[in-house]
């Protein structure tokens, strides 16, 4: 078995008698290969070279079904609810913002749901995605931890965020649908929403935080580039937006508020429906491609993790890469400490309350439960736009509260500095958001080398950094500074909460 992390891509047809041997210096899978397949090998080092397959080594196949969690629970996740009647909402009451598709996979129970052949076609674009060892990283810290972190930076867009952009685009277009809107904080979700949307032919549009709007420019252009029309949020194009912009006119925007004006558009027209990035189960399905590659490729490589680790903002990346995990741990094979990581500033899952609240902050959506902050809590504009939300994927927030897993938040300035060490050992630049993942692994890493033990850490890397580098220089020339949150702001929002009596 080679030391090196492996990523398996599709293997290709090879028929030369040459003698193959792993560049720089690493040890060779085999003397001739003749007439056989080949399999990439990614080395932990961003080398690349090639080796004979064998019966102990396999490519790893983009899996052919989504994993849905809600099926190996023993108690399961409370409904949403309609928040006039206080009622569970029915499938139907979610026909004017998504499509049909989508909203049995939002409601389904079902273990596995089959990935259509359409999208399985695009995701070979980028899937699979590697699964690196970072032994650079693991030598500058003096760690004997092994670290593994599982890379969707590779996609076109730059994170793990067309897993489930593309087959929101698939249903809508086999649907009929004409335009798609949704709302986006650093850009990830839009540019993949527009990528997506450029494949299959829909008009797309893009609320973007008003925050990640002005700080990252080339993330705004990367979606007019696919063809989306994306506007600051607040708008004065929708109703929610300009109650906000009446309030505080210098607003630096928020998911939520985001939220609130895509949903309205979608809502008032017949031939639009709207789009999410992250929270609702079939958000969270679709990322499970993630975990289901990432265990066929520690098994490859003969490891299990002590500790898996991401970053949580609404919760897709993270649900992706764990909920397989968890499927195993439920099942009694494996027992690994699952912890998410997010910003001090907007701690939901750490700070906030586990109760119904509404999804965006003018309260169109229906009443989820979930960890919160308050629907109108408008967190400071950290540099991770992508985890400025109020509230946690009820999913996920009723996994926590099983003890599944846990949390636990770190301020920006920790998450830079660790992703300056990651950068400078591994050559990645990291997306703010997985910042908070990398500073968590640096953190248990190190806590290994006090202790002595050679623990196995998966981290989730959701993407790459190169339309970030603004807060890279903010941090590098020392005007960084930690945000974090008021009580009594928090306090303020909390009380908004809709009082539901179980």
């Amino acid at each position: 078995m080679v030391s090196q992390s492996l990523f398996y891509a599709n293997p290709l047809p090879f028929s030369s008698s040459k003698r193959i041997r792993i560049q720089d210096g690493e040890q060779s899978l085999g003397s001739f290969v003749p007439k056989t397949k080949i399999a990439h090998l990614r080395l932990s080092n961003g080398g690349r070279a090639r080796a004979t397959l064998n019966a102990d080594v396999k490519p790893v196949e983009i899996p052919r079904q989504w994993y849905n969690l809600i099926a190996d629970l023993s108690v399961k996740p409370p409904p949403p609810l309609n928040p006039q009647t206080f009622e569970p909402i029915k499938p139907e009451d979610l026909t004017p913002l998504f499509a049909d598709e989508l909203i049995k996979q939002e409601v389904s129970s079902d273990r596995f749901i089959d990935i259509p052949d359409e999208v399985i076609d695009i995701y070979r674009l980028w899937r699979p995605s590697p699964l690196i060892r970072a032994k650079r990283l693991e030598k500058l810290l003096g760690t004997p931890a092994r670290i593994y972190y599982k890379y969707e930076g590779v996609s076109p867009a730059g994170s793990h965020k067309p897993n489930s952009a593309v087959p929101q685009v698939y249903y809508n277009a086999k649907q009929g649908i004409k335009k798609v809107v949704t709302e986006t904080g650093a850009g990830q979700w839009g540019s993949s929403l527009a990528f997506a949307c450029s494949l299959f032919g829909l008009d797309c549009g893009v609320w973007q935080v008003r925050a990640s709007y002005d700080q990252k420019p080339y993330r705004r252009l990367m979606m007019q580039t696919w063809g989306a029309q994306v506007h600051p949020s607040p708008s004065n194009l929708t109703e929610a937006g300009r109650k906000i912009l009446q309030m505080d006119p210098s607003t630096p925007g928020s998911l939520g508020i985001a939220i609130s004006e895509a949903v309205e558009v979608a809502a008032k027209n017949a031939d639009t429906k709207y789009c999410l990035g992250s929270v609702l189960n079939h958000v969270l399905l679709h990322q499970t491609v993630i975990g289901e590659e990432c265990i066929k490729q520690m098994e490859a490589v003969g490891e299990s993790p002590d500790i898996i680790i991401g970053c949580t903002g609404g919760g897709s990346n993270f649900a992706g890469l764990s909920f397989p995990f968890i499927r195993e741990k439920l099942s009694g094979k494996i027992n690994p400490v699952i912890r998410a990581v997010e910003p001090t500033a907007c701690p939901s899952l750490t700070k906030g309350v586990y109760a119904y609240d509404f999804g965006d902050t003018a309260g169109m959506t229906p009443l989820m439960k979930m960890h919160t902050l308050g629907h109108d809590f408008i967190p400071d504009p950290i540099h991770a736009g992508g985890l400025r939300y109020h509230g946690m994927a009820p999913l996920l927030s009723h996994v926590y509260e099983l003890g599944l897993m846990e949390a636990i938040s770190i301020p920006q300035t920790e998450c830079f500095q660790s992703a300056i060490q990651f950068a400078r050992s591994e050559g990645i630049i990291p997306a703010p958001e997985p910042t908070h993942a990398i500073a968590a692994t640096v953190r248990e890493a190190l806590h290994c080398k006090e202790t002595g033990e050679a623990k196995v850490i998966l981290m989730a890397m959701c993407g790459h950094g190169h339309f970030d580098l603004a807060s890279y220089e903010k941090y590098l020339q020392g005007a960084m500074v930690d945000l974090s949150f008021e009580e009594k702001k928090i306090q303020e929002s909390l009380a908004k909460i809709p009082q539901v009596v179980a």
